[in-house]
């Protein structure tokens, strides 16, 4: 059981701890942010922007807690497109001791209802380096349909990597 929570000021501590405490696990995954990111003041700033973003319709990033309701992960909805589109970009990281655990499959599931029930939106993006077959799986599992690859198209740690692209749409109602 997770739950889902908007991110707020009052998280800047657990977050710090949860982006410390992953970074080299993150990295290894995804590329990195920058160093000024793990440090009170990065956290207080993308926290602020987080807020902003989510106030200005721009995006929405929520944490992912446990039944204990211990942060394991973060996913969002970024690129938040209105006029014809009503589109965002879906985005999820999961902590390495929390990973396995169906954590990320659930988490997109519940910010599927959000994002298709009261955001209004009516389709997703999301992309996975061809090499994460447990990202795919989690896609594939929440409904998305790859639509697309790109070759050699992101670096991480010296090695080029393909991606694929995925696409979720709101169910049609009558």
């Amino acid at each position: 059981m997770i739950a889902l929570t908007p991110v707020s000021l009052d998280d800047r501590e657990d977050l710090l701890h949860f982006e410390q405490e992953n970074r080299a696990f993150f990295e290894s995954q995804v590329t990195a942010r920058p160093a000024g990111y793990h440090s009170p003041a990065g956290i207080q700033a993308a926290v602020e922007r987080a807020l902003r973003e989510a106030q200005e319709d721009l995006g929405y990033q929520y944490l992912i807690r446990d039944a204990q309701s211990r942060l394991i992960g973060r996913i969002n909805l970024s690129h938040v497109r209105r006029a014809h589109f009503f589109s965002a970009e879906l985005g999820y990281r999961i902590a390495q001791r929390a990973c396995g655990q169906g954590h990320a499959s659930a988490a997109v599931r519940q910010v599927l209802d959000l994002a298709f029930g009261p955001l209004g939106l009516q389709r997703l993006e999301a992309h996975a380096r061809a090499t994460n077959p447990a990202s795919v799986r989690v896609l594939q599992r929440c409904g998305f349909v790859q639509f697309g690859r790109s070759r050699r198209s992101m670096e991480l740690q010296g090695v080029w990597h393909d991606r694929l692209y995925f696409e979720r749409h709101r169910e049609a109602t009558s």
